[in-house]
């Protein structure tokens, strides 16, 4: 396995520790002027939760890789948290502010793919 694919499944299993739902891979890597090579996308049901599934992400990705973000945001109001890790960011969404930003579809010309949920 790759480094970058043991990054995307560190962060699945990080989402997945706290019940993250709706993961969404967005491979961006074809699309020269995308800013990113990946997206990581998932929700929670309220703040508490969103702000507990990035925690999840960022301690897991630690322990397993010793890797650190190089920054993140949003745990102020925990509606839409952003984690940084270079080429991939992970976006920990509330469902109605994910609805609203819609990356998916914004980013629809990207390979997207569905990772089932956990139960």
């Amino acid at each position: 396995m790759t480094k970058e694919a043991d990054l995307k499944q560190l962060i699945i299993e990080g989402i997945q520790e706290r019940k993250g739902r709706d993961i969404t891979v967005v491979d961006l890597d074809a699309i020269e002027s995308a800013p990113v090579r990946r997206f990581i996308i998932c929700q929670g049901q309220s703040n508490m939760q969103v702000s507990a599934i990035a925690d999840s992400v960022r301690e897991y990705v630690q322990e397993h890789s010793g890797q650190k973000p190089y920054n993140y945001d949003g745990y102020r109001n925990a509606q839409w948290i952003v984690i940084d890790y270079g080429d991939t960011l992970v976006h920990v969404f509330q469902p109605e502010f994910r609805q609203l930003y819609d990356l998916e579809d914004l980013w629809s010309d990207a390979v997207i793919t569905e990772i089932p949920d956990l139960d």
